[in-house]
């Protein structure tokens, strides 16, 4: 076969560190378009995204990038616009580690749904609690000793 096809969809996610509370409302909505333009940008468009102290984002995955590049790309051209967003924002940052699941075409609707209604699930359940569920859906061993910084 002469063309390289791929379809590869994942649900990432990654909090701020020390899950500060750094993306409030007022800049959420920009955020969510500037990182669907970084996504975009190297070929990964991104279907959703939702944040508080941590963000997650449903995207496919170009064939010609690896997961780590990805993450890296959008954790630091948004770390730079959002210190760029005043001083209120000068010490944001993300944390070291992230969170990539795969998903399967037949999900992409639900965890749209889910990533979707973030503000409203986390009046329910912490960041922590959320991603060790997360963790035991996709079937991820998850040691927490280096899970929270």
């Amino acid at each position: 076969m002469s063309q390289s096809l791929s379809n590869i969809l994942l649900h990432l996610v990654f909090s701020t560190k020390h899950r500060q509370r750094w993306i409030d409302e007022a800049i959420e909505e920009e955020l969510f378009s500037y990182i669907a333009g970084t996504c975009r940008g190297i070929g990964c468009p991104s279907h959703k995204g939702a944040a508080d102290d941590h963000i997650h984002i449903a995207c496919s995955l170009s064939r010609t990038i690896s997961v780590a590049t990805l993450l890296e790309e959008i954790k630091v051209a948004s770390s730079i616009w959002i210190k760029k967003k005043g001083p209120r924002y000068a010490g944001f940052a993300w944390q070291s580690g992230y969170g990539a699941f795969s998903i399967g075409q037949s999900q992409l609707d639900d965890l749209r749904r889910y990533i979707g209604n973030q503000r409203e699930h986390h009046r329910q359940e912490s960041f922590q609690d959320e991603f060790r569920r997360l963790c035991e859906k996709y079937q991820v061993a998850l040691d927490e000793r280096y899970a929270w910084d």
